[in-house]
Parts: structure tokens; C-alpha cells; sequence
């Protein structure tokens, strides 16, 4: 394990082969918190040309468990299939569930929005922001990896500013808007109406 960054530590990479392509995983420790954060990586980034990328917060219940509440999983493997299509990217896995409260309090907020409050409401009552996430770590994992821009697939704002506000040069927003369904209108809706988000329509 090596420190590369007052609060982060680089402990090492393999291969990880999936079905859109062998990619790199590469592992990171955040000290302060003894999360464990990952990065995908495919083809040359390191050349200097913005590089296809995707922060991604962790959500077990849709990435994992093919939840239909969100739109996550659908969105983690979107974005690995764009990245294998070009041949080259960067997916980074940010351990901060459920925008930062965590599984437990997510499976709370869920019981509060099953008797009507939506994403936002629900974390307000249990007493959180309605994002607590962040993107500090960011900034120093791209820099072991040697890239230098982005071309970000989001359809959040708020995510590029929040990038460019710790240093990282975002080039361009590549819209990502997938994995609609029959249950998450409401939470397509909250996103677009209370945080921001860039979505053509709910049933984008």
C-alpha cells in the first residue's frame, strides 16, 4: 500500500474481466474513514486526451440487487459498455451509499418514501441533506492514473461543479439517462424538479 495523498492510500491492481470488456480494477483506502474505493480502467488514459468517465456512487440495492426505485445499476453498466465501446475510460466506485447516509439509513428513507415522502423529504426527516456526497478523493485517484480531463457521463450538474470545484477539468457532459421504469418516476422526478438534474423527460 502507497500513500498518494494525505488522506488516500493506493493498495494495488488486477484485471477484472466482465462482459463488455477485461478491464483494470485498481484499489484505493481512504485513511480517514477505512472506505474502500475502486476505479475501472480500460485502454491508454494516461495520454493526455479527456478521457470517457463516470463517478458513480455506490447503491448495493440497484447496482447489486437490480432495484428499480433508481436508476443506478442501469447507469453503472451503461457506462461500462459505453467505456468498452470506445476502448478507453475510467469508472470511478465511490463507497457512499444511498448519497452519503449509508444502507441502513437508505432502508429507512425507502420505509418513509413507501408512505409518500419523496427522496428529499424522506432525508430530511431523518435529519440529512438531501446529497451529503463527496468527490475530494477524486482528484487524487485520476492523478495516479494519469488522467488529466474528462468527458463525464452525468446527467447532474451539481457532480461537474463539485469536480471542478476540487481541481478536476471536466471537458465536456455526456448525458447518461437510462434505466427508467414503471417505479422510479417519482424519484426521476425529484431529481429533475428539487436536485437538478438534467433529464429530457421522466420517461427519458
Amino acid at each position: 500500500m502507497s500513500e498518494i495523498a494525505p488522506q488516500l492510500s493506493y493498495v494495488g491492481s488486477c484485471e477484472l474481466p466482465t462482459q463488455w470488456a477485461k478491464f483494470q480494477l485498481h484499489g484505493f483506502v481512504d485513511e480517514r474513514t477505512d472506505k474502500e474505493h475502486v476505479a475501472l480502467t480500460l485502454g491508454d488514459i494516461a495520454n493526455g486526451e479527456p478521457v470517457l468517465a463516470r463517478v458513480h456512487s455506490e447503491c448495493l440495492t440497484g447496482d447489486a440487487l437490480f432495484s428499480q426505485r433508481c436508476d443506478c445499476g442501469a447507469q453503472l453498466e451503461e457506462a461500462l459498455r459505453r467505456i468498452a465501446k470506445a476502448g478507453r475510460g475510467v469508472l470511478m466506485y465511490l463507497r457512499q451509499e444511498g448519497r452519503g447516509i449509508g444502507l441502513i439509513n437508505k432502508i429507512r428513507a425507502y420505509q418513509l418514501q413507501d408512505g409518500g415522502a419523496d427522496t428529499v423529504e424522506a432525508n430530511t426527516a431523518l435529519g440529512f441533506p438531501a446529497d451529503m456526497r463527496s468527490y475530494e478523493l477524486c482528484k487524487p485517484m485520476l492523478a495516479h492514473l494519469g488522467v488529466t480531463a474528462l468527458r463525464l457521463m452525468t446527467n447532474n450538474p451539481r457532480k461537474v461543479a463539485a469536480l471542478t470545484d476540487v481541481g478536476i477539468e471536466v471537458v465536456e457532459r455526456v448525458p447518461l439517462e437510462v434505466g427508467n421504469t414503471c417505479w422510479n418516476q417519482r424519484y426521476l422526478s425529484t431529481k429533475r424538479r428539487k436536485l437538478g438534474h438534467l433529464l429530457t423527460s421522466e420517461r427519458a
